[in-house]
């Protein structure tokens, strides 16, 4: 039952609305400016203050304005920011409730609801570590930036790839807008925020986003004709803010609440031998996103909430911060594993070889995550400039997993639970001396004390010995991990001129020891040291022609020690922890142009080179009964066992290249605009190992959105994935060749104004 009526039932409001994009402008803004056509400067806090992009010795990309909006305005979640800048990657096997980050080739594939992630997303100054805290929504933002490389000293809790943040529109001014849109499959999405200010000091900003898509999957297995790959989602986001001469004071709530598909297998998507994508008949059949042939249940439901205080006060030479933030949630997912009908055993099966069914379901009954910091920073502009503080993070995670013996049972006839008790804290520190001729040196340093506790079990265990063996429940098993280290980062920034500026940085970065005991099929803990990496990169940042053309250049190379990666799938539907040696380098180009008034256009692009460097590094291939030919060499002596030194990491590229274009064209009281976005990346394995079939050869997806807009209105026709490509982003080798797809092409139209 979905919480919100159909898409058709809106359509009043579309009306009544009238209105388009109409995300709030923002200075930050790379769009030509409306006197000279330049492109402005960029203003980033990627330093957890504000300063300009080419100031900052950081590889940092931005995402506001046009590239945002047009990104974010079809019922897309936060996997849309894939490829949009360059080297970050977002994927998911849970679809919108769970994604994952990847940056430079760092990341991690777990798809256990307690795994960590080397990429860090911060959302207004806070960290979100659970994964099903990180796809909360993308609305009413100031800005998306993506810092790259070790961001320990002043973000902490696990970002030694780097860090996704978004910063929300504060309160502060009246006024607001509302946009409004409606697409191919029932896609719909309403998005509003009003604002209001007195001159007592007090203002309140209010903003909301609902998403919705009707069922347009058909499930070929069923009488229904459209089954599955309908959500909603609703999100909202109160703040209440009080300003009075050096303080400022800021109380937010959040709230999501999602109804929807799981993200939906797609089992013998490909034929042994091949990564291309087949139909439901097999390698003679063009392949049919929109059919699947399943006979298992499909939902998923996730509720989080938010309530944070952000406190301020400045004494003059410095400012004084605090930053309270608590986290709830819980989560339902039930998925057709196999992607299947039937198995090979049972009168029906299909498409292709099902060995035997798989349907599971994992929860999160309860998880809380609280997290407090205290900073001092000075507010000098020259000379000696420095921010001191301490962070505190407390979580407490439940997850609960069921193994089902039939398709649409409703009794499991396994379940596994866990229990996570994560606690840490960090001592933090920054200087940087402005010397006044262009040369600014940095350096900063952190204490972090992590402490996991963890305990899981498998109390209910009625499968026969051949499923399980042996076909007994696990009694609770606990493991705890502690880490301790020091990271620190030095950095030097010299402004040559106006138009150029070079850097250079080495980082250190670390992520804190982890466990993982997803015990549905396994019967033992398995545990991963505490990873450290080190980083080196320098650049250029530029700005010529009266700011018409800004170019930045990043060269980078890394080290991680004992990176901590998941053997996911293989011979069990299971997850365990392993400790690698990897290291990689590369290139990250950015160039923006506004050549002429109303014109823009941008560029990126990068090279990664990301490998495991272990020759003691060994994982289980796919399973038995799936057809999958792998390249790695078997280690002697033990078949199916395969050497993965030397492969490129998993989920990462070695090529991506994203660009847009835009161009206003002044008619009446305001200008006719068409604006495109592109992305582009090269193959990808979806596992540790590299195989055939488990691996996509390239993605490409473009944008584009074409409207007329005055200061208040904007009405505009979108389309997006254009090119309808149909590419698999990630797989799953225990059972069959399944794998999940990127989204379809979505066309429609968008109404908004602004008040």
């Amino acid at each position: 039952m979905r919480l919100f009526p159909s898409a058709t039932a809106i359509a009043p409001v579309l009306a009544i609305l009238a209105a388009g994009w109409a995300a709030p402008a923002v200075a930050q803004d790379a769009a030509p400016t409306a006197e000279g056509g330049g492109l402005g400067d960029i203003v980033v806090t990627a330093q957890r203050r504000e300063e300009s992009l080419k100031d900052v010795p950081i590889a940092v990309s931005v995402l506001s304005g046009d590239a945002l909006g047009a990104i974010t305005s079809t019922g897309s979640d936060v996997r849309a920011l894939a490829g949009r800048v360059p080297s970050l990657n977002i994927e998911s096997s849970y679809g919108r409730s769970f994604p994952r980050f990847y940056i430079r080739g760092l990341g991690n594939t777990d798809f256990d609801l307690n795994a960590s992630q080397p990429v860090s997303l911060v959302y207004d100054d806070v960290v979100l570590e659970n994964p099903i805290l990180k796809g909360f929504p993308i609305f009413d933002l100031d800005r998306v930036e993506v810092l790259r490389g070790p961001q320990g000293t002043l973000f902490g809790r696990n970002t030694p790839a780097g860090i996704v943040k978004f910063d929300t529109v504060k309160p502060g001014k009246t006024g607001g807008y509302a946009r409004v849109s409606y697409g191919r499959y029932g896609t719909s999405q309403v998005e509003v925020a009003a604002g209001a200010a007195d001159d007592s000091g007090f203002s309140v900003r209010l903003s909301g986003l609902f998403q919705h898509r009707d069922d347009w999957v058909d499930n070929v297995a069923t009488t229904k004709s459209k089954d599955l790959g309908g959500y909603d989602d609703i999100a909202a986001r109160l703040q209440l803010q009080y300003e009075s001469g050096p303080f400022t004071g800021r109380v937010t709530g959040q709230v999501r609440i999602y109804d929807g598909s799981a993200i939906i297998f797609r089992a013998n998507t490909q034929v042994p031998g091949s990564n291309h994508l087949v139909g439901l008949g097999g390698a003679a059949t063009a392949f049919e996103r929109d059919k699947v042939y399943q006979d298992g249940l499909n939902f998923q439901k996730l509720n989080t909430y938010n309530a944070a205080l952000n406190l301020e006060y400045d004494f003059g030479p410095v400012t004084a911060y605090s930053i309270t933030s608590y986290w709830n949630g819980n989560f339902r997912s039930r998925g057709d594993i196999d992607g299947g009908f039937g198995a090979v055993f049972l009168p029906v099966s299909g498409p292709g070889l099902i060995p035997f069914q798989a349907q599971s379901q994992d929860n999160v009954p309860s998880l809380d995550q609280f997290t407090q910091e205290l900073r001092i920073a000075s507010n000098n502009s020259g000379g000696l400039g420095y921010q001191f503080g301490a962070f505190y993070f407390d979580e407490g995670l439940d997850i609960t997993s069921f193994e089902f013996g039939g398709p649409t049972d409703a009794t499991p006839s396994a379940i596994a639970i866990q229990r996570q008790d994560t606690k840490a804290y960090g001592l933090f520190g920054s200087v940087n001396y402005d010397f006044g001729n262009g040369l600014k040196l940095q350096g900063g340093a952190r204490y972090n004390h992590d402490k996991r506790d963890f305990v899981a079990s498998r109390p209910v265990e009625t499968r026969p010995a051949f499923v399980v063996n042996p076909n007994t429940p696990v009694p609770p098993q606990a493991a705890k991990v502690t880490g301790k280290l020091l990271t620190w980062d030095a950095s030097a920034t010299w402004e040559a001129s106006d138009a150029l500026t070079f850097y250079a940085r080495v980082a250190r970065g670390y992520r804190a020891p982890s466990v993982q005991g997803r015990l549905t099929f396994s019967r033992t803990i398995s545990t991963a040291d505490s990873e450290k990496t080190m980083s080196y990169e320098t650049g250029i940042k530029t700005a010529f022609l009266d700011d018409r053309l800004r170019f930045n250049l990043t060269g980078y190379y890394f080290k991680t020690e004992d990176l901590q990666l998941t053997a996911v799938g293989g011979t069990a539907n299971v997850a365990s922890l392993l400790n690698v040696d990897a290291k990689g380098h590369g290139i990250e180009a950015e160039l923006q142009a506004a050549p002429a008034k109303g014109l823009t256009f941008s560029l990126g692009g990068a090279w990664n080179v990301a490998k495991i460097d272990d020759p003691n590094a060994y994982v289980a291939g796919c399973g038995s009964a799936t057809p999958c030919t792998i390249l790695d060499p078997v280690r002697p002596g033990s078949p199916g066992i395969y050497s993965i030194d030397g492969n490129q990491l998993p989920q990462s590229p070695k090529f991506t290249l994203n660009w847009t274009a835009g161009y206003e064209f002044p008619v009446g009281n305001g200008a006719i605009y068409a604006f495109t976005d592109w992305y582009y990346r090269s193959k990808i394995q979806f596992f540790l190992y590299r195989s055939v079939e488990f691996s996509d050869d390239k993605l490409i997806e473009g944008g584009l959105r074409v409207g007329y807009k005055t200061d208040r209105f904007d009405i505009a026709g979108f389309v997006r994935n254009i090119t309808n490509d149909a590419s698999p982003t990630g797989g799953i080798d225990f059972n069959n060749l399944t794998s999940y797809v990127n989204e379809p092409r979505i066309w429609g139209v968008e109404a908004g104004v602004k008040f």
